[in-house]
Protein backbone atom coordinates (compact mmCIF):
# COMPACT_ATOMS: atom_id res chain seq x y z
CA UNK A 1 0.00 0.00 0.00
CA UNK A 2 1.34 3.37 -0.84
CA UNK A 3 1.69 5.39 1.79
CA UNK A 4 0.93 8.85 2.41
CA UNK A 5 3.26 11.34 4.16
CA UNK A 6 1.82 13.98 6.85
CA UNK A 7 2.44 16.88 4.86
CA UNK A 8 0.55 15.81 1.75
CA UNK A 9 -1.92 14.69 4.11
CA UNK A 10 -2.47 18.06 5.95
CA UNK A 11 -2.83 19.29 2.49
CA UNK A 12 -5.39 16.76 1.14
CA UNK A 13 -7.96 17.22 4.14
CA UNK A 14 -7.50 20.95 4.42
CA UNK A 15 -8.54 21.56 0.84
CA UNK A 16 -10.88 18.89 0.87
CA UNK A 17 -12.52 20.59 3.87
CA UNK A 18 -12.08 24.21 2.50
CA UNK A 19 -13.79 22.95 -0.91
CA UNK A 20 -16.39 20.65 0.17
CA UNK A 21 -16.64 19.99 3.72
CA UNK A 22 -15.59 17.06 3.85
CA UNK A 23 -13.62 16.14 7.15
CA UNK A 24 -10.75 13.51 6.98
CA UNK A 25 -8.84 14.59 9.88
CA UNK A 26 -8.01 11.31 11.43
CA UNK A 27 -8.48 9.55 8.57
CA UNK A 28 -5.13 8.93 7.17
CA UNK A 29 -6.08 5.04 6.38
CA UNK A 30 -9.20 5.63 4.95
CA UNK A 31 -6.95 7.60 2.62
CA UNK A 32 -4.22 4.91 1.80
CA UNK A 33 -7.12 2.41 1.29
CA UNK A 34 -9.00 4.50 -1.10
CA UNK A 35 -6.71 5.68 -3.16
CA UNK A 36 -3.05 3.73 -3.27
CA UNK A 37 -4.79 1.08 -5.81
CA UNK A 38 -6.02 4.16 -8.08
CA UNK A 39 -2.29 6.07 -7.69
CA UNK A 40 -0.21 2.94 -8.90
CA UNK A 41 -2.19 2.15 -11.59
CA UNK A 42 -2.37 5.62 -12.87
CA UNK A 43 1.50 5.93 -12.43
CA UNK A 44 1.79 8.19 -9.31
CA UNK A 45 4.99 7.86 -7.84
CA UNK A 46 3.53 9.52 -4.52
CA UNK A 47 0.84 11.46 -3.29
CA UNK A 48 2.85 15.10 -3.71
CA UNK A 49 2.80 14.17 -7.38
CA UNK A 50 -0.36 12.88 -7.27
CA UNK A 51 -2.08 15.94 -5.26
CA UNK A 52 -0.38 18.21 -7.44
CA UNK A 53 -2.19 17.02 -10.04
CA UNK A 54 -5.10 17.71 -8.22
CA UNK A 55 -5.04 21.01 -7.24
CA UNK A 56 -3.83 22.37 -10.95
CA UNK A 57 -6.70 23.89 -11.32
CA UNK A 58 -8.95 21.45 -13.08
CA UNK A 59 -11.78 20.71 -10.37
CA UNK A 60 -14.08 19.26 -12.27
CA UNK A 61 -11.59 16.97 -13.38
CA UNK A 62 -8.59 15.55 -10.53
CA UNK A 63 -10.36 16.71 -7.82
CA UNK A 64 -13.43 15.46 -8.37
CA UNK A 65 -12.36 11.87 -9.32
CA UNK A 66 -10.61 12.28 -5.70
CA UNK A 67 -13.40 13.07 -3.70
CA UNK A 68 -15.86 10.25 -5.36
CA UNK A 69 -12.90 7.67 -4.21
CA UNK A 70 -12.63 9.04 -0.90
CA UNK A 71 -16.66 8.67 -0.50
CA UNK A 72 -18.85 5.93 -0.47
CA UNK A 73 -21.21 5.71 -3.45
CA UNK A 74 -22.82 2.42 -2.16
CA UNK A 75 -26.59 2.87 -2.85
CA UNK A 76 -29.79 0.50 -3.75
CA UNK A 77 -33.33 1.19 -4.14
CA UNK A 78 -35.50 1.88 -1.07
CA UNK A 79 -32.61 2.10 1.28
CA UNK A 80 -34.20 3.25 4.95
CA UNK A 81 -37.65 1.96 3.63
CA UNK A 82 -39.39 3.75 6.59
CA UNK A 83 -38.49 7.23 4.97
CA UNK A 84 -40.62 6.18 1.86
CA UNK A 85 -43.40 4.79 3.54
CA UNK A 86 -43.55 7.95 5.69
CA UNK A 87 -43.42 9.63 2.17
CA UNK A 88 -46.50 7.24 1.02
CA UNK A 89 -48.57 7.88 3.81
CA UNK A 90 -47.99 11.32 5.35
CA UNK A 91 -46.32 13.66 2.92
CA UNK A 92 -47.91 12.83 -0.06
CA UNK A 93 -51.05 12.72 0.95
CA UNK A 94 -50.01 16.37 2.10
CA UNK A 95 -48.73 17.66 -0.70
CA UNK A 96 -51.24 16.63 -3.07
CA UNK A 97 -54.52 18.36 -0.53
CA UNK A 98 -51.72 21.76 0.03
CA UNK A 99 -50.62 21.70 -4.28
CA UNK A 100 -53.71 20.73 -5.70
CA UNK A 101 -54.25 24.35 -7.35
CA UNK A 102 -50.97 24.00 -9.03
CA UNK A 103 -50.70 20.44 -8.84
CA UNK A 104 -46.75 20.31 -8.52
CA UNK A 105 -44.20 19.03 -5.89
CA UNK A 106 -40.62 20.56 -5.35
CA UNK A 107 -38.66 17.90 -3.94
CA UNK A 108 -34.59 17.64 -4.14
CA UNK A 109 -32.71 14.64 -3.53
CA UNK A 110 -28.79 16.41 -2.32
CA UNK A 111 -25.76 14.11 -2.93
CA UNK A 112 -27.85 11.94 -5.23
CA UNK A 113 -24.92 9.61 -5.62
CA UNK A 114 -25.91 6.78 -8.76
CA UNK A 115 -29.80 8.08 -8.27
CA UNK A 116 -31.59 5.25 -6.46
CA UNK A 117 -32.63 7.58 -3.59
CA UNK A 118 -34.39 10.05 -6.61
CA UNK A 119 -35.79 7.60 -8.73
CA UNK A 120 -37.78 5.45 -5.42
CA UNK A 121 -38.91 8.67 -4.74
CA UNK A 122 -40.00 8.95 -8.07
CA UNK A 123 -41.78 5.23 -7.99
CA UNK A 124 -43.53 6.09 -4.90
CA UNK A 125 -45.14 9.23 -6.18
CA UNK A 126 -46.18 6.90 -9.19
CA UNK A 127 -47.60 4.58 -7.09
CA UNK A 128 -49.58 6.84 -5.21
CA UNK A 129 -50.98 9.18 -7.76
CA UNK A 130 -52.09 6.27 -10.08
CA UNK A 131 -53.82 7.12 -12.79
CA UNK A 132 -53.84 11.08 -11.68
CA UNK A 133 -49.68 11.46 -12.40
CA UNK A 134 -50.20 12.86 -16.33
CA UNK A 135 -51.75 15.70 -14.11
CA UNK A 136 -48.97 16.18 -11.92
CA UNK A 137 -45.27 18.13 -12.19
CA UNK A 138 -43.64 16.04 -10.22
CA UNK A 139 -39.98 16.19 -11.43
CA UNK A 140 -37.54 15.78 -8.78
CA UNK A 141 -34.14 17.45 -8.65
CA UNK A 142 -31.29 15.67 -8.30
CA UNK A 143 -27.93 16.95 -7.60
CA UNK A 144 -24.26 15.45 -6.60
CA UNK A 145 -20.81 17.11 -7.19
CA UNK A 146 -19.44 14.23 -9.84
CA UNK A 147 -19.90 14.60 -12.95
CA UNK A 148 -19.07 10.60 -13.63
CA UNK A 149 -22.04 9.77 -11.17
CA UNK A 150 -24.69 11.52 -12.49
CA UNK A 151 -23.99 10.09 -16.00
CA UNK A 152 -24.16 6.92 -14.34
CA UNK A 153 -27.29 7.83 -12.77
CA UNK A 154 -29.26 9.44 -16.20
CA UNK A 155 -28.41 6.05 -17.84
CA UNK A 156 -30.60 4.33 -15.42
CA UNK A 157 -28.73 1.04 -15.24
CA UNK A 158 -28.20 -0.85 -12.12
CA UNK A 159 -27.10 -4.68 -10.98
CA UNK A 160 -30.45 -6.70 -10.54
CA UNK A 161 -30.02 -7.19 -6.21
CA UNK A 162 -29.97 -3.18 -5.77
CA UNK A 163 -33.89 -3.86 -6.24
CA UNK A 164 -34.52 -6.92 -3.87
CA UNK A 165 -35.99 -4.26 -0.98
CA UNK A 166 -38.58 -2.94 -3.67
CA UNK A 167 -42.22 -4.11 -3.25
CA UNK A 168 -43.67 -6.69 -5.51
CA UNK A 169 -44.59 -6.14 -8.94
CA UNK A 170 -41.80 -2.65 -9.00
CA UNK A 171 -39.42 -4.69 -10.92
CA UNK A 172 -42.03 -5.66 -13.54
CA UNK A 173 -43.98 -1.91 -13.53
CA UNK A 174 -40.77 0.65 -13.78
CA UNK A 175 -37.79 -1.50 -14.88
CA UNK A 176 -36.52 -3.56 -18.09
CA UNK A 177 -34.11 -6.60 -17.67
CA UNK A 178 -31.04 -5.97 -19.59
CA UNK A 179 -28.98 -9.40 -19.67
CA UNK A 180 -29.32 -11.72 -16.43
CA UNK A 181 -27.66 -9.31 -13.91
CA UNK A 182 -28.65 -5.73 -14.85
CA UNK A 183 -32.27 -3.87 -14.65
CA UNK A 184 -33.02 -0.77 -16.56
CA UNK A 185 -35.30 2.38 -14.97
CA UNK A 186 -38.41 2.61 -17.28
CA UNK A 187 -38.43 5.93 -19.73
CA UNK A 188 -41.00 6.84 -17.45
CA UNK A 189 -39.35 7.29 -14.42
CA UNK A 190 -35.99 8.58 -15.78
CA UNK A 191 -37.47 11.39 -17.31
CA UNK A 192 -39.28 12.36 -13.91
CA UNK A 193 -35.69 13.17 -12.30
CA UNK A 194 -33.43 16.24 -13.24
CA UNK A 195 -29.94 15.80 -12.45
CA UNK A 196 -27.03 18.86 -12.07
CA UNK A 197 -24.02 19.03 -10.42
CA UNK A 198 -23.87 20.99 -7.65
CA UNK A 199 -21.57 21.28 -4.47
CA UNK A 200 -23.45 21.22 -1.36
CA UNK A 201 -20.96 23.74 -0.19
CA UNK A 202 -22.33 26.62 -2.09
CA UNK A 203 -25.21 28.58 -1.67
CA UNK A 204 -28.46 26.71 -3.11
CA UNK A 205 -28.94 28.67 -6.09
CA UNK A 206 -32.41 26.68 -6.53
CA UNK A 207 -34.69 29.36 -5.55
CA UNK A 208 -37.46 29.27 -8.32
CA UNK A 209 -40.01 27.92 -5.41
CA UNK A 210 -39.05 26.99 -2.20
CA UNK A 211 -39.24 22.38 -1.73
CA UNK A 212 -41.45 20.73 -0.10
CA UNK A 213 -39.28 17.83 0.38
CA UNK A 214 -35.51 17.42 0.30
CA UNK A 215 -33.48 14.36 0.72
CA UNK A 216 -29.82 14.54 2.24
CA UNK A 217 -29.21 11.26 3.35
CA UNK A 218 -25.50 9.88 4.30
CA UNK A 219 -24.00 12.75 3.01
CA UNK A 220 -23.65 14.85 5.93
CA UNK A 221 -21.53 11.63 7.84
CA UNK A 222 -18.13 13.77 6.24
CA UNK A 223 -19.33 17.02 7.68
CA UNK A 224 -17.75 18.31 10.85
CA UNK A 225 -20.50 19.93 12.84
CA UNK A 226 -19.90 23.47 12.19
CA UNK A 227 -20.45 22.68 8.09
CA UNK A 228 -23.62 20.11 9.01
CA UNK A 229 -25.18 23.16 10.59
CA UNK A 230 -24.86 25.57 7.96
CA UNK A 231 -25.93 23.30 5.53
CA UNK A 232 -29.16 22.32 7.77
CA UNK A 233 -29.22 26.02 7.86
CA UNK A 234 -29.01 26.44 4.00
CA UNK A 235 -31.80 23.78 3.86
CA UNK A 236 -34.18 25.20 6.18
CA UNK A 237 -34.25 28.33 4.12
CA UNK A 238 -34.51 26.34 1.01
CA UNK A 239 -37.54 25.01 2.44
CA UNK A 240 -41.38 25.78 2.06
CA UNK A 241 -43.41 26.03 5.43
CA UNK A 242 -44.72 22.67 6.01
CA UNK A 243 -41.72 20.97 4.19
CA UNK A 244 -39.76 18.20 5.02
CA UNK A 245 -36.22 17.06 5.34
CA UNK A 246 -34.67 13.54 5.79
CA UNK A 247 -31.56 12.50 6.97
CA UNK A 248 -29.41 9.74 7.28
CA UNK A 249 -30.16 7.10 10.35
CA UNK A 250 -26.45 7.64 11.26
CA UNK A 251 -26.71 11.26 10.89
CA UNK A 252 -28.07 13.14 14.28
CA UNK A 253 -29.49 16.92 13.94
CA UNK A 254 -26.85 19.90 15.42
CA UNK A 255 -28.12 21.69 18.45
CA UNK A 256 -29.30 25.26 17.47
CA UNK A 257 -31.30 24.35 14.50
CA UNK A 258 -34.33 25.74 15.48
CA UNK A 259 -36.64 25.86 11.86
CA UNK A 260 -36.80 22.36 12.00
CA UNK A 261 -39.22 20.34 14.48
CA UNK A 262 -38.11 16.63 14.85
CA UNK A 263 -41.36 14.55 13.44
CA UNK A 264 -39.49 10.72 13.32
CA UNK A 265 -36.26 9.16 13.15
CA UNK A 266 -34.22 11.24 10.81
CA UNK A 267 -37.24 13.24 9.78
CA UNK A 268 -37.81 16.79 10.22
CA UNK A 269 -40.33 19.28 9.45
CA UNK A 270 -40.21 23.27 8.90
CA UNK A 271 -43.48 24.83 10.88
CA UNK A 272 -46.10 25.49 8.90
CA UNK A 273 -46.32 29.09 10.31
CA UNK A 274 -42.45 30.02 9.59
Amino acid sequence: MLRIDDASFERLIEYIKTNFGIDLSGKKKLVESRLSIMLAERGFKDYKEYLARCFSGDKNGEIVMLVNSLTTNHTFFMREPEHFRFLSDTVLPYLVEKNSAKRCMRIWSAGCSSGAEAYTAAMCISEYLRGERHKWDTRILATDISVKILSEAQAGIYPRKSIQNLPDGWESRYFLPIGQDKIKICREIRDNVIFRVFNLMDEIPFTKAPFDLIFCRNVMIYFDKSTRTALINRFCKALAPGGYLFVGHSEGMPRGITGLKYIAPAIYRKPLNS
